[in-house]
């Protein structure tokens, strides 16, 4: 299986996405993605798989368990994808939204399938350890630029986190800061300021205890060479072999640069986003970033001829 055209690159799905059943009918379908559910059940020392087809949802929910499910739908549905014959050599260049950058450097030779499920383990687990539950939170602010959302955010503690597309920025504090900067948002002219539904402030200086947490496991890893290049959240570039850690170390804290990371993509040759794992998230934000960017998911069995017929086109 070969693309015509234009150069392929390869997006992974954030924290947000996972829902009960995630990955089931891929796991029944190909032998292949199977093998990743069973090789991070035994990496975990958990049977994770059945907590992704089967829930309950707010166990699934929680960030230790979230973060290694997506990792292990996305890797499962690439592994999908090259038993069809697609492969990395296809690909031009890959990227992840925040955890989904782990999925990308699994994909691309840079960690095992292992390591990587025991690398967002710890990731989850610290960054929800980082702030009391309670005491930290995130809110969606849309309809207004970036530079309004930081001015917004100016005066309190809150910090942009997420800079997803044009209008929907993501904001990240202690909860009361994170209030008041969506009132001054609202009374900027945003259209919406939704709290969003997650446990911690995730991708804000309150996250620092976990990026030293992310630095010392990281340090017992092998970091290999990726196979293509990967583009970082924190610089929306690609990243230099020796800077891996650091850049994602720095990501925990940092900002995701999503908007200028596929701009950088699309000026880099991406003709065509394929988006794996669950839900079709990043595909609906590319194409809000670039009207014109052609992208297809695939997460589901179903999706093979949607992906095949992309990629002939």
């Amino acid at each position: 299986m070969t693309p015509s055209g234009h150069p392929v690159s390869l997006v992974c799905p954030g924290q947000g996405s996972q829902t009960p059943g995630m990955g089931k009918a891929l796991a029944d379908a190909y032998p292949a993605a199977r093998a990743v559910f069973d090789e991070v059940d035994e990496a975990l020392g958990q049977n994770l798989s059945k907590l992704m087809f089967e829930g309950p949802a707010d166990e699934l929910t929680l960030t230790a368990n979230a973060q290694p499910a997506l990792m292990a739908h996305a890797v499962a549905a690439y592994r999908a994808l090259e038993s069809e014959g697609f492969s990395v050599g296809l690909l031009q260049s890959a990227a992840g939204h925040s955890l989904g950058e782990y999925a990308a450097y699994c994909i691309v030779g840079t960690f095992t399938l292992s390591e990587t499920a025991r690398l967002l383990r710890v990731r989850g687990e610290a960054m929800q350890a980082a702030v009391p539950a309670g005491e930290g939170g995130m809110a969606a602010i849309l309809g207004l630029t970036l530079e309004q959302v930081e001015e917004a955010v100016s005066g309190t503690e809150a910090e942009v986190a997420n800079d997803n597309a044009p209008g929907q920025v993501v904001i990240s504090g202690r909860t009361d800061a994170v209030a008041a900067a969506c009132e001054k948002a609202k009374a900027m002219g945003a259209k919406r300021a939704l709290p969003l539904p997650v446990s911690a402030p995730f991708h804000s200086s309150l996250m620092q205890p976990a990026a030293e947490a992310m630095a010392e496991a990281l340090s017992a890893v092998d970091i290999r060479d990726p196979r293509v290049p990967v583009f970082a959240n924190v610089t929306a570039a690609p990243v230099p072999d020796d800077e891996i850690s650091a850049t994602l170390i720095r990501q925990v804290t940092g900002r995701v640069r999503w908007t200028e990371t596929i701009q950088a993509m699309i000026a880099d040759g991406t003709g065509l986003f394929v988006e794996v794992g669950t839900g079709k998230v990043l595909s609906g934000l590319i194409k809000r970033i670039e009207k014109g960017a052609k992208t297809v998911s695939f997460g589901e069995p179903s999706d093979i001829e949607a992906f095949r017929d992309a990629l002939s086109h």
